[in-house]
């Protein structure tokens, strides 16, 4: 089984508040990115990794990610938005790979054995996520106001890694753009192509940086771990 990884490191970062992108930015002295990668490296089952990223960095930097980091095969130029990125990375994909893993970059907790539970899952589903069970009260609002509590039974919180088949991926980007349809992850792309998707269990500590907060926690986390 050849199993090819998508990680996606594209976005600007403007909700962290940062002039650096977010990937890049520092823990324990190394790029968010730099973790992620780590913990991709290490994975027995991850034959490879297209790396997608902002199109100034690619041309700046897309050598010295190739030079770093035997695992990354090629670095390619992200989209408008997440999908579009994503299926630049899928066009980079090797042929005669059988499943493509699609990873956050700046998910630096993902493990490798999370990683191996997705990957095999969808070689025997076609399709897994990794996922978290909706813990806290849900209340839907209007104008500030609460309009409802909302029941948090069967609903789940989506992470990534995230792993298809090869083929049934190719079928949903076809689908998706034919019909012009964005999905926010690409099991929902999966199941607008009508098939099921497995969840795997992800863990609450597979954080996404997405603020300024999730980075003092990201350096916590890390002083813990090591």
């Amino acid at each position: 089984m050849k199993v090819g990884a998508i990680i996606t490191a594209a976005g600007r970062g403007k909700r962290i508040g940062t002039s650096v992108p977010k990937q890049f930015l520092k823990i324990q002295g190394k790029p968010l990115l730099h973790h992620t990668l780590t913990v991709f490296s290490s994975c027995k089952l991850i034959d490879y990794v297209v790396l997608v990223m902002p199109q100034a960095d690619v041309g700046a930097m897309r050598e010295d990610w190739l030079k770093k980091y035997e695992i990354v095969r090629e670095v390619v130029v992200g989209g408008e938005q997440r999908q579009d990125s994503v299926y630049n990375g899928f066009n980079s994909i090797e042929k005669g790979t059988d499943i493509v893993v699609v990873h956050d970059g700046v998910r630096p907790f993902t493990t490798s054995k999370m990683i191996t539970a997705t990957v095999e899952s969808a070689q025997q589903h076609g399709a897994a996520i990794t996922a978290i069970p909706v813990s806290d009260t849900l209340k839907q609002a209007l104008d500030g106001f609460v309009e409802q509590t909302v029941s948090r039974d069967r609903l789940w919180r989506v992470q990534t890694p995230q792993a298809f088949r090869y083929r049934l991926l190719q079928q949903a980007f076809k689908k998706a753009n034919k019909d012009s349809y964005y999905g926010t992850d690409e099991g929902s792309l999966i199941e607008y192509l009508g098939e099921r998707v497995k969840i795997v269990s992800g863990s609450e500590l597979n954080i996404k940086i997405t603020r300024k907060e999730d980075l003092v926690l990201a350096e916590s986390l890390f002083s813990s771990i090591k």
